[in-house]
């Protein structure tokens, strides 16, 4: 599966099933004693090449000093515990290329940030160095002059030539032949720089100045002066039609860097085309508290069914703009995300590749935890609220161990943060360690160092108990007056089907499908479904689990298709059981509701019960987090890993305090409707 102009994250993704201002984040103290920042893998990683004379490309000082910082792509460990550095794709040794390169703006660009963030949290001057060098690197790649000015080329070979049409192909190709994430990425990478170095260096900052009015003019050319203001429809959804390669993904990272810009005097230019990004992506969230996908802002304008961990860093960005513009209602949007989505998808396993829109893809990489750690601590700055400071040590304890492996993923001896996490039953870990893992893992780290308490909570990573929903793949119940389909592909172009088949039902047909319930509760029961352009009442499916009806879901009613790859799309309902269901295994039994002369489809069931919780041990106590998809006020006993009693502190779904008690071990805490509770021993 990948996503139009997603390009080698994706691929990245793939592999593993095998910021705002320049200071970090917010403005705390750094950690006394040991930092968890290691540079020394991001260090391996950086080279240095005298690229070959090429038309329309040259960097800040290129006659003087031709060598320029680069960064390599990937390393694999080696049988002596040393790792060694790769390029993409396949090598040839007869003309030392790779298909892809060996270098790539992606990766450089934000290894500039890791080294600007740490020299300006540190004081380091190599850190500072390193910056000049791969953002001297960096504008080599962006063409400088011509139809394609402004623009960025993706890949470089091991001697400095660039490769605009690598053999595994990414969109755009040539790589600078229009908008991209690359180009989004050397923005941010661009106005953090900038800023950084107008009052120490302003001779390079200028430079850097005129590279980000360069790109300013690439974005506004070929994405926000045709289509700002215009909108594209989703099976029914009006979607901003300005985002870059239609995504609030690709667009938050050049909003940090605009912020930048913009806070260093960038100028209005810079400033419309920020708040122009921000708007747009401010009106990509959807769902509430108890539907799907739960104020989550979603990636993609062409497809409502999809959202993913991996350069979510959409919340964040909003933040930023929201301060750089001094237009706070812009961070509504992070906060019902912080206080609603976020809960939930640290329970129910953490930052996942991809929600299709079922849980179809479980892997996990740092980059999805960094842009979900990167969120809680910028709105936690903006809104004020301890709340998203403690849900940021769950999730940057995805390092440490709380993750599907229960493998640390960062090694604070080496520096080095593992590629990844499979979705494979057990997980298993990839041990690789490339540039754009280092990286995330690094401004996590980064983050963390500044953030003394969180990381000290981030240690606190043992998984002793999680209660979440269950994900059953409907092909795996019985069937009855229907049939199991397998299509030949399962990426539909928009969404994927779990497992690579669905259940089809017709008149009188049902499927009775095994769950094993963990807990005796009511359970919401969020159905992946065939939403079809139909009228209502013409097919449908019923619900009960156990003995508990739970009502329906009329499969018609779907939107118009507009910019997505097919007509209709899979769908999420949303229904509770009428009930309370005893744990242990159960049926849950699905009927067809319809006329008859249309079938129904359906791909799986997510069921939650209607309270979630995860429980996190450690050496220096416990933590816990609880989120209810409840109506009403709702408790719960808990025992926590520790000694003495625990402080548990009950939030709403904007993750503001309601209440703060000291509960004794095995007591009941309280979660509000909607809201979520964060407990600590």
């Amino acid at each position: 599966m990948t996503r139009g102009a997603v390009g080698r994250v994706t691929a990245a993704a793939v592999a593993v099933a095998l910021v705002g201002a320049v200071s970090p984040v917010g403005a705390a103290r750094p950690l006394a004693g040991a930092s968890l920042t290691n540079l020394d893998h991001l260090d391996f990683l950086t080279d240095h090449v005298a690229p070959p004379g090429r038309p329309r490309h040259t960097t800040f000082r290129l006659a003087q000093r031709p060598r320029i910082g680069v960064l390599w792509t990937y390393s694999e460990p080696q049988p002596d515990g040393s790792y060694n550095r790769i390029g993409g794709g396949a090598y040839d040794p007869a003309t030392n290329t790779y298909e892809q390169g060996a270098y790539n703006a992606d990766d450089i660009s934000r290894a500039a940030v890791v080294y600007l963030r740490h020299w300006r949290q540190t004081g380091s001057m190599s850190s500072r160095r390193r910056a000049v060098q791969l953002l001297r690197g960096l504008t080599y790649l962006q063409t400088a002059t011509g139809p394609n000015r402004g623009n960025v080329v993706l890949w470089m070979q091991p001697n400095g030539a660039l490769n605009r049409s690598p053999v595994i192909v990414e969109l755009p190709d040539p790589s600078d032949s229009g908008p991209s994430y690359w180009l989004g990425r050397t923005m941010w990478a661009l106005g953090e720089g900038h800023r950084a170095f107008k009052d120490v260096r302003p001779g390079f900052a200028r430079f850097l100045g005129e590279r980000m009015d360069l790109a300013i003019d690439a974005l506004d050319r070929q994405v926000l002066a045709p289509r700002f203001g215009e909108r594209v429809t989703a099976d029914g959804l009006r979607w901003p039609a300005w985002l870059l390669v239609d995504g609030a993904d690709a667009s938050s990272e050049p909003v940090y860097g605009l912020a930048a810009y913009v806070e260093a005097g960038g100028g209005e230019r810079a400033r419309r085309a920020l708040a122009k990004l921000a708007g747009g992506i401010a009106a990509m969230n959807l769902g509430g508290s108890r539907t799907w996908p739960f104020k989550a802002i979603m990636p993609w304008t062409r497809s409502r069914s999809v959202w993913h961990a991996w350069a979510g860093q959409m919340a964040g960005a909003l933040v930023r703009a929201a301060d750089a513009l001094n237009r706070p209602a812009l961070a509504r949007t992070a906060v019902a995300e912080a206080g609603s989505f976020t809960p939930h998808m640290l329970i129910q396993n953490g930052p996942e590749q991809g929600w299709l829109p079922g849980t179809t893809d479980r892997s996990q990489i740092a980059y999805g935890t960094d842009s979900t750690l990167q969120n809680l601590l910028r709105t936690a700055s903006v809104a004020g609220r301890r709340s998203f400071r403690e849900l940021a040590g769950v999730a940057a304890a995805w390092y440490f161990g709380n993750n599907p492996a229960g493998e640390s993923m960062y090694d604070p001896a080496t520096g080095r943060t593992f590629d990844g996490i499979s979705s494979e039953d057990p997980p298993a870990v990839n041990r690789n360690s490339g540039a754009e893992s280092t990286i995330h893992g690094l401004l996590s780290m980064l983050a963390l160092d500044a953030h003394p308490r969180v990381a000290a909570r981030a240690r606190i990573a043992s998984r002793d108990e999680q209660t979440t929903w269950r994900y059953v793949e409907a092909e795996a119940g019985s069937v009855v007056g229907g049939e199991v389909v397998t299509p030949e592909e399962e990426w539909t172009g928009e969404s994927l089907w779990g497992g690579g088949s669905y259940v089809e039902l017709g008149d009188g047909g049902s499927v009775s499908i095994p769950v094993d319930l963990p807990v005796g509760d009511r359970y919401h029961l969020y159905p992946v479904y065939d939403r079809r352009p139909f009228a209502a009442g013409v097919a449908g499916l019923r619900y009960a689990l156990g003995a508990a009806p739970a009502g329906g879901v009329d499969h018609g009613g779907a939107g118009r298709q507009g910019v997505t790859a097919t007509r209709g799309y899979r769908a999420v309902g949303h229904l509770v059981s009428a009930t309370s269901v005893p744990s242990g295994t159960t049926s849950l039994v699905v009927s067809y509701a319809g006329d008859g002369t249309r079938p129904a489809r359906l791909d799986a069931v997510m069921v939650q019960p209607e309270v979630e919780w995860l429980l996190l041990g450690g050496q220096a106590g416990g933590q816990a987090l609880l989120r209810s998809f409840s109506e009403t006020r709702e408790a719960r006993p808990l025992v926590l890993a520790g000694t003495g009693p625990m402080r548990a502190r009950s939030y709403d779904a904007r993750g503001r305090l309601i209440r703060s008690a000291v509960v004794p071990s095995g007591g009941r805490v309280r979660i509000e409707p909607g809201g979520f509770t964060y407990v600590t021993r």
